[in-house]
């Protein structure tokens, strides 16, 4: 290894060679003054490389995307995008998961390669999409999706979830994470949002700053931790046509208040590089945008990493946005808007545009520099100077037995019961139970999408020993109690009504397991909302057995059911729970454990009716002029519990508070019922006048409790200044003088209020 040497050396050079002295913080940072002076010693050409990612099969034997079964190393190409090139990153892999092993092998070989052969040994930042775990290795634990985290209202999941992902990505050699997505998504229609923390911002900025925090730790060096890459900045998860990649149309005072804090929150947190919208928002594109990458992102959010494009995001300046007329001058476009790094990820092209461009005044050198500092910092704070791989073999915990219990405890508390009418669930031991549908028996339909593949649809290469719906159940209720028929799949023919109603004669209940095919980005593009034609044929003919019917939804969306939603006595949306969702499902079917998640979005009742609950009061307005124009098949926050929970009044400790005070609130609950259950108390302000049109309510607080039957609890909460405030048309913000009424509780539509006035 070559890499130990180079620490005292750039020590030395910071102090006689650094052309630009760095401001008072940067100099108080020991991995900045390493990076300033390394910077000293690189030609333009080793500059351009730093900056160029490309992915893992640009540097193996074959053609792209030729390694099904296996992953050999072209000594060739690593010569020319390592060493001629001096390409800085690399990310993700081929077809195929690799073990850690294979991946320790991989990774150890392009790093030793670098140490033997280049002139500064700047060992390549490797970049990975563990989106729901380390999802790209073999065997490694995988969690339920960013949307059923959200789903729990748990923190404290998300920070686990980062914590064990962060490990297995270590363990595997990766020491740099493409997530979390902290892209607010108010679109259901796009297929993306099961990659999100939900509609509301507040989640978002609790979960992303948890996320993040388990990811980092103290410590970048810490060799069980990872730095994040934060998506999508920003606007991305709101396109107007609900499509992946297409434009978004967003008023600025929007993005201040509602899509940019999440980011902001999760930097303060220690974030310290971003991956950009795709697409475009109010006609610039995400990559084109200097006022947001440089003036917002790195000037206002004050990001001290660096900010990345995402795949091919570069060249569709040319060939999506148009607004660039050759990849030479989307390139200067990009890199002049604030881009440090570009996504290529083919070949090396981008790194030879940037020298061309530098040599031709069309870049300046200044900007250069800015952007390899950047990257050149966050290689030193993950110490890959000091240890670019680990070996597997120190991390005895990866997919272990400890690791799946967790994941367990996450998708218990991340599926949200919908609807148990007459008390349908939990099923009885000894209850015949028919189980069909697409989901039922495939572990693709309980991990979703970035699962061992990118679209994670490939049972090839499913993990042996994890359980199914269908097998779980069995395991819970014995195989003799337990049938199934496939019924359909996510399209396609629909069996026959006779062999179905044949075999629904010998059940007492039915469960289907329904959802859409596991399917990110552009994949997941679909026309309509409503759920397949085929899964609600299904329903319809075995509802006509009359036998209740248990729908378990395997999904990201919220697909449109509003036909089938009154055949049904009992609905769960499971999302995608990951490993160990069937082992959850059938805990909480059968009554071991109490449902206790909240959705994270409004789920619509038609697809030509797409409001989130922080709607105005114009889009309540009905047909008769009447305020039932707001209609989802559910609400926001909604959820139910095997128990019941009772709210006292609420208690206020003032009716008028004054700038920059706060106002202190307490409400009492208790346990009615005969379960032991965790309850999701939600805290919303709503201002009633304001001089733009109010949100109908905001999320400024939650707290899950847990309460034994009969139990009582006092919460307290604080409402504070800031969060009285709105963005303005001038994008400041600020709070008015008026009423404000609070809402609390665990269901919409029955919150215990109260009222204040703010006096400036």
């Amino acid at each position: 290894m070559k890499y130990l040497h180079i620490l005292p050396i750039v020590g030395v050079l910071f102090l006689v060679g650094s052309c630009r002295p760095p401001d008072r913080e940067v100099f108080s940072d020991i991995h900045f003054r390493q990076a300033d002076s390394l910077l000293q010693l690189l030609t333009l050409e080793e500059k351009a490389g730093q900056m160029t990612n490309v992915g893992l099969t640009a540097l193996t034997e074959g053609p792209f995307w030729n390694d099904f079964d296996t992953l050999v190393l072209d000594t060739a190409k690593l010569r020319h995008f390592l060493i001629e090139n001096h390409i800085g990153s690399i990310q993700n892999k081929g077809i195929y998961p690799p073990s850690k092993e294979e991946w320790h092998r991989i990774i150890k070989t392009i790093q030793d390669y670098i140490a033997e052969h280049s002139r500064h040994n700047i060992p390549v930042i490797y970049g990975m999409d563990a989106v729901h775990g380390a999802n790209y290795t073999a065997g490694s634990t995988l969690f339920p999706h960013q949307i059923g985290l959200a789903a729990s209202w748990n923190p404290e999941l998300a920070r686990i979830t980062g914590e064990v992902t962060a490990y297995e990505m270590r363990a595997s050699s990766q020491p740099w994470n493409y997530a979390p997505v902290l892209d607010v998504s108010m679109q259901p229609l796009w297929g993306r949002i099961f990659e999100t923390f939900g509609e509301d911002t507040h989640i978002n900025n609790v979960m992303g700053k948890a996320f993040v925090e388990g990811q980092q730790g103290s410590s970048l060096a810490d060799t069980t931790r990872v730095a994040v890459c934060l998506k999508h900045f920003v606007g991305y998860g709101t396109p107007l046509s609900g499509k992946d990649r297409s434009p978004a149309f967003i008023p600025e005072h929007y993005l201040r208040q509602y899509y940019i804090e999440p980011f902001r929150h999760a930097i303060d947190a220690g974030a310290l590089t971003v991956m950009l919208n795709s697409g475009s928002v109010n006609g610039i594109p995400g990559h084109a945008d200097k006022y947001f990458i440089t003036d917002i992102l790195k000037g206002e959010l004050g990001l001290k990493g660096f900010v990345l494009s995402d795949w091919q995001d570069v060249d569709r300046l040319v060939t999506m946005h148009h607004v660039a007329k050759d990849t030479l001058e989307a390139v200067k476009i990009a890199v002049n808007a604030g881009l440090d790094m570009s996504m290529t990820p083919y070949d090396a092209d981008f790194a030879k545009h940037v020298v061309d461009l530098v040599n031709a005044g069309e870049i300046p050198m200044s900007r250069i520099d800015d952007a390899v500092r950047r990257i050149l910092y966050v290689k030193f704070k993950l110490g890959l100077f000091d240890a670019p791989y680990h070996d597997p073999a120190g991390y005895d915990k990866f997919g272990s037995e400890e690791f799946a219990e967790l994941s367990y405890r996450a998708a218990l508390e991340s599926i949200t019961l919908l609807k148990n009418k007459d008390q349908a669930l939990p099923l009885k031991y000894g209850t015949n139970i028919l189980v069909s549908g697409p989901g039922a028996n495939a572990l693709t339909a309980l991990n979703g999408p970035w699962s061992r593949t990118w679209a994670g649809d490939d049972p090839s290469y499913d993990d042996p020993g994890k359980k199914t719906l269908l097998e779980a159940l069995q395991d819970v209720y014995g195989e003799q109690y337990v049938s199934y028929t496939p019924g359909t799949d996510y399209e396609g023919d629909v069996e026959s009504e006779a062999h179905l109603l044949r075999l629904a004669d010998n059940a007492d209940v039915i469960l289907l397991a329904l959802g859409e095919r596991p399917a990110t980005e552009k994949p997941s593009d679909i026309n309509e909302l409503d759920l397949p034609a085929n899964q609600i044929e299904l329903v319809k003919r075995l509802h006509k057995s009359g036998k209740p019917i248990i729908l378990v939804f395997l999904q990201g969306r919220p697909r449109v059911i509003r036909t089938i939603e009154p055949l049904a006595d009992a609905i769960l949306m499971a999302y995608w729970p990951g490993h160990e969702g069937g082992r959850a499902l059938a805990s909480l079917l059968s009554g071991r454990e109490n449902p206790s998640s909240k959705l994270p979005y409004t789920w619509p009742r038609y697809s030509g009716s797409l409001y989130t609950y922080q709607h105005k009061g114009s889009d309540r307005l009905g047909k008769t002029f009447d305020m039932d124009g707001f209609n989802p098949q559910w609400e926001f926050g909604y959820g139910l519990s095997y128990t019941t929970f009772h709210y006292e009044e609420l208690n206020l400790s003032a009716d008028t508070i004054h700038d920059n005070e706060t106002l202190s609130l307490s409400i009492t609950l208790t346990n009615t019922g005969n379960y032991a259950g965790k309850e999701v108390v939600q805290l919303y302000l709503r201002d009633l006048v304001a001089s733009i049109t109010p949100d109908n309510r905001k999320l400024i607080a939650f707290e899950k409790v847990h309460l034994e039957p009969g139990q009582i609890k006092t919460l307290d909460f604080t409402v504070t200044y800031e969060n009285l405030q709105f963005v303005n048309l001038n994008n400041e913000w600020i709070a008015e003088k008026g009423d404000f009424e609070i809402l609390i509780g665990g269901k919409p539509g029955n919150m215990r209020t109260g009222r204040f006035f703010l006096n400036k």
